[in-house]
C-alpha cells in the first residue's frame, strides 16, 4: 500500500511539476545547476563561491582546482570537496561528488558525468521520470482521496463533539436532581434506622435480660450443687477442712490451702450453711474446680458416685446442656497430657467456669417481633433506594468525568483523530500479534498464548516543529529485563485506510509502529495552478 508523509508533500508536488515540464535547455559550463548559472558569465573574472577568491573565467572547468569550495571545477575531479550538477532532463536532477565523474559508472541517468570515461552509458532518465510520475501519480490520488476521507472525518469530529457538549450539558443537569434525590433519601434513611436501632435494642436488651436470668438460674444450681460435693460428711455446712482439699482456691498461689486461708475464704468462720454459701460462692467459682468430670445433679447421685469406687465412669451424671462445648474436648487433652501426678489417677477435674462459651446455653436470639420486624424492613427498602441513588450519582459523575476528558482532548487541529478515540488496531506478523489503541496504549502478544507485554501507555504528541501530529509518542510500558520501560512510537502517514502496517525495534525496548490514516492527508494544489511555475532543464 502506498502512503504519503506529510514531510513528503511539497516534494511530491516538486516532483510532479518538474516532470511534467517540457526541458528547456539553459547554457551554462558543465556541471552548474541552475540556480548557480548567474554566477558562471562566460568572458567575466569567476569568484569562487565562498567568495575567496576571484580567477579568469578560462580557468573554470581546467582540471585544476584553484577555489577553497571547488566552485571553479564543476564539471570536473580536481577538487575533491566538488559537487556536478547532473541535468536528468526528463527525471529528477540532483548533485553527485566530483569524484564520481569519468569514474567508468553511470550515476546521472542522462550520462552526463561520463563524457570523458569512454563508458557504455545509456540514458534512462525519460524511463525513470515514467516510472515515477505513474508512482507520484498513485501517491497524489492517495492524497487526494484521503483529504476528502479527512475532511468527511472533520465533520464528523464536529458533529460529535457538539453532541457530546449537549450531552455533557444534559448529565450536569440531571446531576443537580441526583443529588438533590440522594440527599433526600439520606434523610429518609437516617429517619428510618432510628426507631429500626431503638427496636432492635430493646429486642436485644430483652434477650439478654432473658439470658442473665437463665444464667443467675444455672448460677444458683450450680452453687447448690458444689455445696453439695464440699459437704462431704453431709452435715448441712461447708467446713475450711472441706475447703482444703481444692488447692486450686489457694489465695497467695504457694500450692496449698491452708486452714487460715480456707477460713478466709469463708469469712473468717470455720463452717457456712447453704445461705451463707452464697458470699462464698462468689469468691471461689472463677477457681473452683469440681472433683468430677461432670457437674452433680442431685446430691444423692453426687454422693454415690463420690463414694462408691464400682460407679460407671462412662457415665453421664450432669445434665448435658449444663456442660461446655469445649470441656469434654479439655478434658480429654488433660487425661493425655498429664499422667505424671498421682493424683490424676482420680475423676479428672472439669474446666473453670471462666472458661465457659458466653453463650453456651443460652441459644440463638428469638426472631423479631412483628412491630420490630416491620421496622426493619422500611428501614432496610431505604437504605437500599438510597444505595441504588448514590451509585447512579456515581455513575452520572463518571460519565461526566469521561466527557470532559474526550472534549478536553488534544484531537488533532480540527479533532480529525477524534474517530480514532477509544479504538485498537492490530497488525499480526509471524511471531507476535501487535495492538494499537490510539490514546491508550500499545500492546505485544505472541501468536503461540502468553500473557500481553504492554509496549507503552499514551504519552504526547511528537512530531517535528510545524508537524506535531505526525507522530505518537507511547511511554512507560513493561520494563525490560536489566533495561529501560518499553516506549513506542507511531509514525502516522496519509492513506485512505485506517491500518497499522509495519513494526519494528530500532533500539532495545523501543518500538517504532507505522499507521496510515486519512487524518493526516493534506489537500495537494491543482498542477494546472498558475502560480507554480516548471522548472527550466
Amino acid at each position: 500500500m502506498c502512503s504519503i508523509t506529510m514531510a513528503s508533500r511539497p516534494f511530491l508536488l516538486l516532483l510532479l511539476l518538474s516532470l511534467g515540464a517540457s526541458a528547456v535547455e539553459v547554457q551554462r559550463p558543465r556541471g552548474v545547476s541552475l540556480s548557480n548559472r548567474p554566477f558562471y558569465e562566460e568572458g567575466k573574472p569567476f569568484t569562487c563561491l565562498d567568495g575567496s577568491r576571484t580567477i579568469p573565467f578560462d580557468r573554470v572547468n581546467d582540471d585544476y582546482c584553484d577555489c577553497r569550495d571547488g566552485s571553479d571545477e564543476p564539471g570536473t575531479a580536481a577538487c575533491p570537496n566538488g559537487s556536478f550538477h547532473c541535468t536528468n532532463a526528463g527525471f529528477r536532477h540532483g548533485f553527485i561528488p566530483s569524484s564520481r565523474i569519468n569514474d567508468g559508472v553511470c550515476d546521472c541517468c542522462d550520462t552526463t558525468d561520463e563524457y570523458n570515461s569512454g563508458a557504455a552509458c545509456q540514458n534512462t532518465c525519460r524511463e525513470l521520470g515514467r516510472k515515477e510520475r505513474e508512482s507520484l501519480q498513485i501517491m497524489a490520488e492517495i492524497a487526494k482521496e484521503g483529504f476528502l476521507l479527512r475532511q468527511t472525518l472533520i465533520h464528523e469530529a464536529k458533529k460529535g463533539l457538539e453532541e457530546k457538549k449537549s450531552k455533557l450539558a444534559e448529565v450536569q443537569t440531571s446531576k443537580k436532581g441526583l443529588e438533590d434525590m440522594v440527599e433526600a433519601l439520606r434523610t429518609a434513611k437516617e429517619n428510618a434506622e432510628q426507631p429500626e436501632r431503638e427496636a432492635k435494642e430493646r429486642h436485644l436488651k430483652a434477650w439478654e435480660d432473658q439470658k442473665a436470668l437463665v444464667l443467675m438460674e444455672k448460677d444458683k444450681v450450680k452453687m447448690a450443687e458444689v455445696f453439695l460435693e464440699l459437704d462431704d460428711d453431709a452435715d448441712g455446712f461447708v467446713s475450711a477442712s472441706e475447703l482444703q482439699s481444692h488447692s486450686e482456691l489457694d489465695p497467695d498461689s504457694d500450692g496449698s490451702l491452708t486452714e487460715v486461708e480456707a477460713m478466709g475464704l469463708l469469712g473468717g468462720l470455720d463452717q457456712v450453711d447453704a445461705v451463707a454459701f452464697v458470699a462464698v460462692w462468689d469468691n471461689i467459682k472463677e477457681k473452683y474446680i469440681s472433683e468430677f468430670k461432670s457437674d452433680p445433679v442431685p446430691a444423692e447421685s453426687l454422693r454415690e458416685e463420690a463414694t462408691d469406687p464400682a460407679s460407671d465412669s462412662d457415665s453421664e451424671p450432669y445434665p448435658a446442656d449444663d456442660l461446655p462445648e469445649d470441656e469434654e474436648e479439655e478434658d480429654v487433652e488433660e487425661d493425655e497430657e498429664d499422667d505424671v501426678d498421682d493424683d490424676d489417677d482420680k475423676i479428672p477435674p472439669t474446666v473453670r467456669p471462666k472458661e465457659k462459651k458466653e453463650d453456651d446455653g443460652e441459644g440463638t436470639m428469638p426472631p423479631y417481633d412483628q412491630e420490630t420486624q416491620s421496622l426493619i424492613d422500611a428501614a432496610q427498602k431505604t437504605r437500599s433506594d438510597f444505595d441504588k441513588a448514590e451509585r447512579g450519582l456515581r455513575e452520572v459523575d463518571d460519565e461526566i468525568g469521561n466527557l470532559e476528558k474526550e472534549i478536553s482532548f488534544d484531537l488533532g487541529p480540527a479533532a480529525e483523530f477524534a474517530y480514532l478515540y477509544s479504538q485498537c488496531y492490530e497488525l499480526t506478523t509471524s511471531e507476535y500479534i501487535y495492538r494499537l489503541c490510539p490514546f491508550n496504549r500499545v500492546s505485544q502478544k505472541s501468536k503461540y498464548g502468553g500473557s500481553e507485554t504492554n509496549l507503552g501507555s499514551w504519552g504526547k504528541w511528537d512530531g517535528p516543529e510545524g508537524n506535531v501530529y505526525a507522530m505518537m509518542k507511547y511511554e512507560h510500558g513493561t520494563g525490560c529485563w536489566q533495561g529501560p520501560n518499553r516506549s513506542t512510537t507511531v509514525r502516522l502517514t496519509c492513506g485512505k485506510e485506517t491500518v497499522v502496517t509495519a513494526t519494528s525495534e530500532p533500539s532495545r525496548c523501543e518500538y517504532l509502529m507505522e499507521f496510515t490514516t486519512p487524518a493526516v492527508c493534506q489537500e495537494l494544489p491543482s498542477l494546472d495552478s498558475p502560480s507554480h511555475e516548471h522548472e527550466e532543464l
